[in-house]
């Protein structure tokens, strides 16, 4: 069912827009006695997320019981996260998801089905896990907060990733993530239909169905450079929802470019941004634009590390970002990333297959770090010099010298790619 279904390319929702589509869902809704909320954590904070959840306090009152950021693997939100993104929400509403041993196990997506709808890229069986602090029905609405925009893994970010995913558990997220890698991750971004989104489809069918789920989904671009813009608003309990959201994220997140470009400037705000596991949005969301032979520069400032935990950390630095036939050949024979398969498509995601050169610009990791994972690097004081976040502007820029790039200012945002390697 919808509730609230709003937005165009052109719209331009502010704090009232939002206050007044949220509160005319719920009250189409009815009372709820016990509500959880499911919003993106940190790295979504551009989603409107933490806006949205505070509404939904004001709403519901006392009735609010839990707010359980869907970090999937991420670290946890800081103090100081919690407070940039979701104001002055009591503290001790937020619960901390734990991938690892928080979690439940609901069903299992048989291999035949997992196998059908990847092609036989593979064929295990994927568990449908959720936390339990959701699964054990306590709430009479869960009410799951996110913004859609092209997604490497499921091909169109939040509905039921936000909890088969953002509240899953270790097994889970490994062997969607990895299911995505092997199917191809240009075979996926940017489409609402894919093999991992049917799964996650298969599992919220056989497993949630009598869940209180309603999704709140969010679409906002870059803004070309200014203030993030929000395009619209959906609510409901559905597919329908999902899916016109991601028909209005395809207008505003997708530029579709004529020809591929070839050279491509990438910033990463440091506040956000300070794993590689999540700075690598700029290789997923640009690689299909760039040109055979051409350079991506990524701008990390605030890049320390590779993955987000020890161990995936120390699997990046042992692996590296060799392309997939390695990587492929890497999982049959090693242990450790056959029981850590999010890592496996992560290094998969992160190489440029050598097509293209990835020149890595860190804020604290030094050349050392960064060539041993096969990047190029970059001297960040000495490239951000050159190129200047403060004076290039999204899009075509052509510098003092006559060296032309393509800058984008923040790559999680969005999806591009030239026209015929996405048509192919």
């Amino acid at each position: 069912m919808l509730y609230c279904v709003g937005g165009s390319p052109d719209d331009r929702l502010n704090c009232q827009d939002l206050k007044s589509g949220l509160f005319e869902a719920l009250d189409k809704l009815g009372p709820r006695r016990r509500v959880a909320v499911v919003p993106p954590d940190f790295t979504r904070f551009h989603s409107r997320a933490g806006e949205l959840t505070r509404y939904a306090l004001e709403y519901y009152g006392d009735a609010m019981s839990d707010i359980l950021p869907a970090l999937g693997t991420h670290a946890p939100m800081t103090g100081e996260e919690i407070a940039a993104m979701f104001g002055d929400i009591p503290r001790n509403l937020f619960r901390t998801h734990d991938w690892r041993a928080g979690v439940k196990l609901l069903g299992t997506v048989p291999a035949e089905f997992v196998g059908n709808v990847s092609e036989s890229a593979v064929e295990y069986a994927w568990p449908a896990q959720a936390a339990g602090l959701l699964a054990d029905g306590r709430h009479d609405l869960i009410l799951s907060i996110g913004q859609v925009v092209p997604h490497e893994v499921v091909g169109m970010a939040s509905y039921n990733k936000n909890i088969f995913v953002g509240t899953g558990g270790a097994e889970g997220i490994n062997k969607s993530h990895f299911l995505g890698a092997a199917y191809g991750m240009e075979r996926i971004m940017g489409r609402a239909d894919t093999p991992v989104r049917r799964v996650l489809d298969y599992a919220a069918q056989q497993f949630t169905r009598d869940w209180p789920i309603v999704y709140v989904h969010t679409v906002v671009s870059s803004g070309e450079g200014g203030p993030p813009v929000t395009h619209g608003l959906f609510v409901g309990d559905g597919r329908e929802c999902f899916e016109r959201a991601a028909e209005l994220s395809l207008a505003v997140n997708f530029k579709l470019l004529d020809k591929p470009l070839d050279k491509v400037v990438t910033y990463l705000d440091p506040a956000e941004f300070k794993s590689a596991w999540l700075a690598n949005k700029s290789i997923y969301r640009t690689r299909m634009a760039i040109a055979d032979g051409g350079e991506l520069v990524v701008l990390a400032p605030g890049v320390n590390t590779f993955g987000e935990d020890t161990d995936i950390d120390r699997l990046i630095r042992k692996y590296g970002y060799t392309g997939t036939p390695r990587i492929l050949e890497a999982v049959k024979l090693n242990k450790d990333l056959q029981d850590n398969l999010s890592a496996a498509a992560h290094l998969i995601h992160g190489s440029s297959e050598g097509r293209f050169t990835i020149t890595y610009c860190p804020g604290r990791l030094d050349r050392k770090e960064i060539e041993q994972v096969n990047f190029s690097y970059g001297d960040l004081r000495v490239m951000l010099e050159r190129y200047d976040p403060a004076r290039l502007k999204d899009g075509y820029s052509t510098l003092p010298d006559g060296e032309k790039i393509f800058y984008i200012s923040n790559p999680a945002m969005g999806l591009w790619a030239d026209r015929k390697r996405f048509s192919g």
